[in-house]
């Protein structure tokens, strides 16, 4: 008996041995290694934050009403692009797209350097009226007070479009000479769809132009989000979820409530909810372990010990991230039941009974494969399964492509202490558009956000402050200029 309790604590004590040391030898600093920082332009800071403060002012709204539109809104913020950056309105060509998406072009003088793209949308999500007491700073004053600037677009996301203005219109006043075409695209109705980047897609296909990397909007510079990690990590998007609405719906003779069949159509429609719900997607650890790979080697023991050693803990791992709806949705194909109707009286049998679940795809799932999860789950042929304003999930993007490795390097090159991770963008952003115009699409804007500000992301109280306003102007600086001169 003594020599298998002896035996069993050998084993259990290697078994320790094993699992320790791969928590301490399976993640290395993979960081990019910074031996030339980045010396910061000078910036006229006061011209620079009004600039910024009169673009948060004009109210360019989308709004999934299309005769709410505000043409009046859009045309002023064109005005405000023109008259802000006179270098930029001077030396590039311009190109307005769906009235009012636009195209500025940077003719590189090497053709044969694939040009690079960066994106932005210049309009905003509404205001609650019932939140409108709430703000600290009325939504579109622009207001700037103690470090901070306030209004709707701050971080979502007029602070790319003009920061990106801003870092051209350096770069030219400098009178450099672009070796790589650059192309800046800016949509106009992102948080309505994105009509108008789906038609710069379309432009840009026309003449067959292919783009090196392509940068637009995703992950940030987060700070106390990522669990664990003590450090910033800046967030890369090399990749979005797809979404797909599924309509259900189910037909019967209805009638009096008084002489119901056995089951209503209403009945049968929430079956299959029920059968929906209870048959979620298989979750995949693929984005989790590529972000552990760049960052886990800062991460403590307590996270480095399961993750290094997924082949014995990844069912727990699994349990821990499906535990909490922000981390579980970056494992899995979410299911979210989102609409419902029957009839419209209590004693009515409904004719028709309906519901639509939303489906955000990971990359792996198609639309076509959740259909079939749905016929095969439901498992009635009552149901009937259309699909609605469908997205497939995006391709992954490689991390060791120029693109990733530029915006990496330069996010280092300014601030070291800020770890760098590719990353699953969980909504949709207008480069779902550009899949077929370059293989490199990552998403990215230089703000740094922390769980209370996050919450400010299409929320009340939206903000920047200024030095990360002033961050993402030599971010921007940085990539358009190393990519100019290739």
């Amino acid at each position: 008996m003594k020599k298998i309790a002896l035996f069993v604590g050998l084993i259990l004590l290697l078994l320790a041995g094993v699992l320790l040391y791969r928590a301490n030898t399976v993640f290395s600093d993979k960081q990019y290694q910074v031996t030339e920082p980045l010396t910061p332009q000078l910036l006229d800071e006061a011209k620079v934050v009004e600039r910024f403060s009169q673009a948060i002012q004009i109210p360019t709204i989308s709004y999934d009403d299309r005769s709410h539109f505000d043409h009046q809104a859009f045309s002023d913020f064109h005005h405000y692009l023109a008259n802000s950056f006179p270098l930029v309105t001077q030396h590039t060509e311009q190109t307005r797209i769906a009235d009012y998406s636009v195209v500025y072009h940077l003719v590189g003088q090497n053709t044969e350097l694939k040009p690079a793209l960066f994106m932005g949308h210049m309009d905003v999500v509404p205001i609650e009226e019932a939140s409108l007491a709430d703000w600290q700073q009325q939504a579109f004053s622009g207001a700037v007070e103690d470090g901070v600037i306030w209004g709707r677009g701050t971080i979502d996301d007029k602070v790319s479009v003009v920061a990106l203005m801003e870092a051209m219109e350096l770069y030219l006043a400098q009178g450099q000479q672009p070796q790589r075409s650059i192309y800046f695209a800016f949509g106009h109705d992102e948080e309505a769809g994105g009509e108008g980047a789906k038609a710069i897609a379309h432009y840009f296909a026309a003449q067959n132009i292919q783009f090196e990397f392509i940068l637009d909007e995703g992950g940030v510079v987060t700070d106390g989000i990522v669990p664990g990690a003590a450090q910033p990590v800046a967030l890369v998007g090399v990749a979005e979820k797809g979404f797909v609405n599924f309509h259900l719906s189910v037909r019967s003779e209805g009638g009096h409530s008084s002489q119901p069949p056995e089951h209503t159509a209403a009945g049968i429609i929430a079956q299959a909810i029920v059968e929906i719900e209870n048959h979620p997607f298989a979750a995949k650890l693929d984005f989790f372990a590529m972000m552990f790979d760049k960052i886990g080697y800062a991460m403590p023991l307590s996270s480095r010990l399961p993750l290094a050693n997924l082949w014995m803990f990844s069912p727990v791992v699994e349990n821990v991230l499906l535990a909490k709806p922000s981390s579980a949705a970056g494992t899995r194909t979410t299911t979210a039941v989102t609409m419902l109707q029957g009839s419209n009286k209590s004693n009515v049998l409904p004719t028709v009974a309906s519901a639509v679940v939303n489906f955000r795809i990971l990359p792996g799932d198609t639309v076509a494969s959740i259909r079939q999860h749905l016929v095969n789950v439901i498992n009635n042929p009552q149901v009937q399964i259309e699909s609605q304003l469908a997205n497939e999930a995006s391709v992954i993007s490689p991390t060791n492509a120029l693109g990733f490795k530029l915006i990496e390097s330069t996010i280092r090159r300014l601030d070291d202490s800020v770890l760098v991770s590719p990353y699953l963008v969980l909504g949709a952003t207008d480069s779902r558009h550009f899949q077929a115009l370059s293989n490199n699409i990552y998403r990215f804007m230089m703000v740094s956000l922390n769980p209370t500000t996050l919450k400010q992301f299409h929320g009340v109280n939206e903000q920047i402050k200024v030095k990360d306003y002033l961050q993402a102007i030599q971010f921007y600086y940085a990539m358009v200029k190393q990519t100019a001169e290739a």
